[in-house]
């Protein structure tokens, strides 16, 4: 049995997502990132940094979650894994951009400009990560302008794991980038992206 350990208000909700494109079951330990149960030793024994997601299937244990994706649509043989060795390239290649470029940088602007209290906001940091967050969309731009996905001819696990890492991005305001903009709501309007969605916001 497949086990996840995170919950969808985490980057957990990236494994969500692709559990629903593959249809797969599996046990969903609900835990929220720094909850009292990833502190505790049998969780560590999974994962030394305490973080979550983390998944054991059957035995392997895996965490950080574009890794996570990776490995379950390679496994399951699903058609968001390409076939292509140049097209894997490219969603490895804007998997690690994302974490690099965009994971921090979106969540620091989002959290220091509406998520936080106000008393808490801190507008030099939200200024600075949205000028880091404005360069890397206007990468995203470009490359959307020369094709429809990120990793090859139809929608794969590239531009699953990059939508998915901006989910703060679907409340802020992209129309400077209307390829982006596109590309991110066509990604989301998925029906297992919906599920995931639904589960992070608690409808």
């Amino acid at each position: 049995m497949l086990r996840l350990y995170g919950s969808a208000r985490s980057r957990a909700v990236r494994t969500l997502w692709m559990l629903g494109e593959l249809g797969l079951t599996y046990d969903h330990k609900d835990y929220l990132p720094r909850a009292p149960e990833t502190r505790t030793p049998e969780f560590r024994a999974l994962n030394p940094n305490g973080r979550v997601p983390v998944i054991d299937d059957d035995g392997f244990v895996l965490s950080e979650s574009m890794a996570i994706n990776l490995y379950l649509a390679k496994k399951h043989k699903s058609p968001l894994y390409p076939s292509d060795p140049r097209n894997e390239a490219l969603a490895l290649q804007w998997s690690l951009w994302e974490t690099d470029r965009l994971d921090r940088q979106i969540v620091n602007y989002v959290r220091h400009t509406t998520e936080f209290p106000e008393a808490e906001r801190k507008k030099e940091v939200a200024e600075a990560a949205w000028k880091e967050v404005t360069a890397s969309f206007d990468v995203l731009e470009a490359a959307l302008a020369k094709a429809e996905w990120l990793a090859g001819p139809a929608f794969s696990v590239g531009d699953l794991n990059v939508a998915a890492a901006l989910y703060r991005a679907l409340a802020i305001d992209t129309k400077k980038w209307p390829r982006a903009q596109a590309w991110l709501h066509r990604c989301w309007e998925r029906p297992a992206a919906k599920r995931a969605r639904a589960m992070r916001e608690g409808k």
